[in-house]
């Protein structure tokens, strides 16, 4: 069994498949995408030189044409998404314990996880209540008030 030239393109371009998975940047495959184009030029029997025009041609269109297009919709920006407690911040709880800053008490309850909290402007708000929470401060929740408009 021989090796052909477009089988080696064909391998180089597995290759680059298997190390985009772990690179974030797309360009890996887009000189994967160059190979496959080689390769199909080489299979029609063309020489070195026209392979290699086709690999340069290949990799910039995917570079350039197919890249941006999945940059945009396939890989988020990590910048827009909250974690940890940043997550927090925003969402509506239930009070779990009647928050009164001058007996210091006072908690809520996060999906499932509860929190000390306290109020922004030292308000006592009662049990099962629902405020907005604002802050995190360490391990305190600082939290507002939802007002009910009737």
């Amino acid at each position: 069994m021989d090796i052909e030239v477009w089988h080696i393109w064909i391998i180089i371009a597995v290759i680059l498949f298997i190390a985009e998975i772990f690179t974030p940047t797309f360009l890996p495959a887009c000189i994967a995408i160059g190979c496959i184009t080689a390769g199909i030029v080489s299979g029609f029997d063309y020489g070195v030189k026209i392979q290699l025009v086709a690999f340069a041609i290949g990799t910039l269109i995917a570079f350039f044409g197919v890249r941006p297009f999945t940059l945009k919709y396939f890989y988020k920006k990590s910048a827009k998404i909250k974690t940890n407690m940043d997550a927090l911040i925003g969402k509506v709880v239930r009070v779990s314990e009647t928050i009164d800053i001058s007996k210091n008490e006072g908690r809520v309850v996060v999906e499932g996880d509860d929190w000390k909290a306290v109020t922004e402007n030292d308000e006592i708000v009662t049990l099962g209540e629902k405020v907005e929470v604002q802050q995190v401060d360490s391990t305190v929740l600082i939290v507002k008030p939802i007002k009910i408009k009737q």
